[in-house]
């Protein structure tokens, strides 16, 4: 009789404890989205945005938000290894505006005795400027929609660097949406045409991303793992790249971001990572 009592008091102490770790997390997370969301105005949503196509600052931007990135990646090219980094800073001069400036570098290594003569030249790619307006953020219904425009001036490359200086333009306009579904589950499209004008051929090239991420925010952080799916379509091409990918807080304003890259249909491109180090000057918890 005292052995079945001590069971039955085992099993309703472990069923309680449960249930205030379930109320913990709950408590957790309700008190991060609303120390995002809840004490400033204008109102502002909550989202895990994606690592590799990065946003131009936060949904909802709140005047004098900023953010310092640095990015670091490798692709396998099949011929040669072509190595990622970039530098941008980008700020909110007013509520629910968001404006960017990034410095994205290439640099090529032959493989497999691939004469180094043959390859790309190293470049600093352009000079990419950007804004980001969000005309929609609904706290109730925990979404954010989202029109920016980047425009990118195209630079030669360091082999020919200056003859000319600019030698093309993106123009890329593009619209995000993002929800996010209860307290933990994120998700979002950002889509839109990349334009590409060469100013020595006055020729355009047009393609079209479509760009979907989801995430899984670790409860009371802003910690996440997740993936996009990045897609990008020409006039008889299709290219889609799987990006597996995390986000870890290392201080209050320093997360680092960690992606790899899968491609599915890319004829002359293999594995890929990337890493993002995102430093925000005067965040607050």
């Amino acid at each position: 009789m005292q052995t079945r009592k001590l069971v039955v008091f085992i099993c309703v102490w472990a069923l309680s404890a449960t249930g205030m770790a379930q109320i913990s997390n709950i408590e957790k997370d309700s008190i991060y989205i609303h120390q995002v969301e809840g004490l400033k105005e204008p109102g502002k949503v909550l989202h895990a945005e994606p690592l590799y196509i990065d946003l131009i600052r936060d949904l909802g931007a709140r005047k004098g938000e900023k953010e310092w990135n640095l990015g670091f990646g490798l692709t396998d090219n099949l011929r040669f290894d072509s190595y990622e980094a970039l530098i941008e800073y980008e700020w909110a001069p007013m509520d629910r505006l968001g404006l960017e400036v990034e410095l994205p570098f290439t640099f090529y290594s032959p493989l497999n005795g691939t004469q180094r003569d043959s390859l790309p030249s190293n470049k600093l790619n352009s000079i990419k400027i950007a804004a980001q307006w969000s005309f929609f953020v609904s706290e109730p219904m925990a979404t954010s929609m989202a029109l920016g425009y980047i425009n990118e001036f195209e630079l030669s490359n360091f082999r020919n660097f200056g003859a000319p200086f600019i030698s093309g333009n993106v123009y890329n306009p593009f619209l995000v949406i993002a929800k996010r579904w209860g307290t933990n589950i994120h998700s979002l499209i950002y889509t839109g045409p990349m334009i590409a004008q060469n100013f020595e051929t006055q020729k355009f090239h047009t393609t079209y991303d479509i760009n979907t991420s989801f995430h899984y925010m670790i409860t009371g952080t802003r910690n996440f793992i997740g993936v996009e799916f990045n897609k990008t379509m020409g006039r008889s091409d299709f290219d889609m790249t799987i990006r597996p990918q995390m986000r870890l807080g290392i201080a209050d304003n320093l997360m680092i971001g960690i992606v790899g890259g899968i491609p599915v249909s890319r004829e002359n491109e293999r594995l890929s990572s990337f890493l993002r180090l995102i430093w925000e000057p005067g965040h607050k918890k």
